[in-house]
């Protein structure tokens, strides 16, 4: 199975990384990692992403760990429009979180209308941070919890 994922990885948490699991578990994993361009207009909440080239680097750190346990291929690509690599006909699944469930079913939409197949949509739980807030990249970059949600009281955003 070829399964699609998509974001913007900056910081990456468990909570990615629960995508990932994901993903790994379902086939051979293509990850469509948002260019410097796209990056700023998919937050909902203004703030300093890290340029592309570095993101990439992270990213493919974490993949390379995933894919030798499942034993899978993975790919990482740059994504330059929200529905990015998902209408692309070679895909079978979709993995998203509950904050991106929406744009899966867009991406179902146009697929539909181009006449592919729809995407099995799978939707990875939220995970929880200790004081039970979600776990988000906008969470640790402010300096309130780490990349395991941890609380980091007195900590510092990180520098713009």
């Amino acid at each position: 199975m070829n399964v699609a994922l998509g974001g913007t990885f900056d910081p990456i948490h468990d909570g990615h990384r629960a995508l990932f699991e994901r993903a790994f578990e379902l086939g051979d994993v293509t990850v469509g990692l948002t260019s410097d361009d796209l990056a700023p207009k998919t937050r909902h909440e203004e703030r300093h992403v890290r340029p592309f080239a570095e993101r990439k680097r992270a990213l493919e750190d974490e993949l390379a760990a995933f894919a030798e346990e499942y034993g899978r291929d993975y790919e990482v690509r740059e994504l330059s429009e929200p529905t990015g690599i998902a209408v692309e006909p070679r895909f079978d699944a979709l993995v998203c979180s509950p904050e991106t469930e929406a744009n899966a079913e867009r991406i179902n939409e146009l697929r539909r209308e181009r006449g592919l197949d729809e995407l099995d949509i799978e939707v990875v739980p939220r995970v929880e941070a200790e004081d039970g807030g979600v776990i988000s990249s906008t969470r640790i970059v402010r300096g309130e919890i780490d990349e395991h949600g941890a609380l980091t009281p007195g900590d510092t955003a990180r520098e713009q």
